[in-house]
């Protein structure tokens, strides 16, 4: 887990997406038996999800590219949840950022799951680049439909594309 802040000196993308790589290396592993934990302490695995299309949302609060995505984020849980979609926050903010989380979800009205990875989950998804925001669009089948890190102007209207067919039986 990112353990900085925001005077890190891991550089946070504020460009357009790059999707060159579509999924970093899983080197064998799965991502079925990982997940995150809710505020509650439940744990939630990615297995859980099986049948619906799945959003993983890596941001923090102090984010200034993931403050910009999270709108977008919102409307597209909003118009598309009744479709099967799950959209998933997942803070990567480091320990002092958890504490800002509630006051964040109420800025900026989020209704979506907001929960913290478990370390593995991150080091398998962010292990080839740590910048973020970066959105993991799955399929119903829990396969990767699309990768994005950052955000910028084209990468909305991406986003719901990937979402649309992801959500296709």
């Amino acid at each position: 887990m990112r353990t900085g802040g925001p005077n890190d000196s891991t550089p946070v993308v504020s460009n357009p997406p790059s999707t060159a790589l579509p999924m970093p290396p899983l080197s064998g592993k799965s991502l079925s038996n990982l997940g995150w934990e809710m505020a509650d302490g439940r744990k939630n695995i990615f297995s859980d999800f099986k049948g619906s299309a799945v959003v993983l949302d890596f941001y923090a609060t102090w984010c200034e590219p993931c403050r910009t995505s999270v709108p977008h984020l919102i409307a597209l849980q909003k118009k598309y949840a009744d479709q099967g979609l799950k959209v998933i926050g997942l803070n990567v903010g480091g320990p002092d950022d958890l504490a800002k989380v509630d006051g964040f979800a109420k800025e900026f009205q989020i209704d979506y799951t907001l929960a913290v990875p478990d370390d593995e989950l991150v080091h398998l998804l962010l292990g080839d680049s740590q910048d973020i925001p970066q959105t993991f669009v799955f399929d119903r089948q829990g396969v990767l439909a699309r990768r994005f890190i950052g955000f910028g102007p084209a990468a909305g209207d991406q986003m719901e594309s990937a979402i649309q067919a992801a959500l296709r039986p």
